[in-house]
């Protein structure tokens, strides 16, 4: 390939809709209106791609790979490709990982060295897009986010095999303490000092076991408990909304909406006539 250009970190060919650091990770909404190629590059960060419209061909490794809308990349640091947008433009959702979770992943011996694709609509596709809904909102689940990366992460970084199949034995004390303080800031790593386990680890088998995220789970405990001061009327959406653990009204409504099918005032006109 031709003498190619890199690119650090926050920076991509294209026009960059939105831009923010968060969870360890820029998060970049990037376009391309019209078709082009786009000139041979490497990117300083490893990162994941999520194409959520659109169609490109990557010339990669000797390789020629072809993406349609939701379908994921990663690929590691410094690993020069060449990009050929299709004729309806694209729009990614990038996310570049910065070294912290560098860090965090050679504690349990993990690597972001091997390139990954899911073109499928496999776990890491819903994953990224899980990712790239909490980043709409003005007050994003920080929680639901790290955890969200950490199982992205857990997917393509080259980990230890795990041996135990079974339920392991610091699942209950995480959900004990999930129980006890849903209502409270927790983070990926307060979990993770509880269990005693990496939190790459625990936000895979949590999943795994659970069914789904930690983030998720928490917003489930919050809104059940939202659903019971519902019956209290003096208090107003925006009370629950705080002494629930939400950062404000929106979020608890766009929470609350995800895991009853409805927003917080039709529950509680539906209440209001029981």
């Amino acid at each position: 390939m031709a003498t190619t250009q890199a690119l650090n970190g926050g920076n991509f060919y294209g026009s960059i809709l939105r831009r923010q650091e968060r969870h360890g990770a820029i998060l970049t909404d990037l376009q391309h209106a019209h078709a082009r190629k786009l000139p041979a590059h490497s990117h300083e960060l490893p990162f994941f791609a999520l194409l959520l419209d659109g169609d490109y061909r990557e010339n990669y490794r000797r390789q020629q790979l072809q993406f349609g809308p939701l379908t994921i990349a990663f690929r590691p640091a410094g690993i020069p490709h060449q990009d050929e947008i299709g004729p309806r433009g694209v729009w990614f959702f990038e996310i570049e990982i910065l070294e912290e979770w560098r860090t965090r992943l050679e504690e349990c011996s993990g690597t972001l060295e091997q390139p990954y694709e899911d073109c499928s609509g496999g776990t890491l596709v819903w994953l990224g897009v899980k990712l790239f809904r909490e980043t709409r909102g003005l007050a994003p689940d920080d929680l639901c986010g790290e955890s969200l990366l950490a199982e992205m992460l857990g997917t393509v970084a080259c980990l230890p095999r795990e041996s135990a199949k079974g339920s392991p034995s610091w699942l209950t004390r995480v959900l004990d303490k999930l129980e006890a303080e849903f209502c409270e800031r927790i983070t990926l790593d307060d979990l993770s000092k509880e269990a005693g386990v990496h939190p790459v680890h625990l936000s895979r088998v949590f999943r795994r076991q659970m069914r789904e995220g930690v983030g998720e789970w928490v917003h489930r405990l919050r809104v059940q408990e939202a659903c019971q001061r519902m019956f209290q009327a003096e208090m107003s959406l925006a009370d629950i909304a705080l002494a629930t653990g939400f950062a404000d009204q929106s979020h608890f409504t766009r929470a609350f909406r995800r895991v009853t099918g409805m927003s917080p005032g039709a529950f509680r006109q539906l209440v209001a006539t029981a």
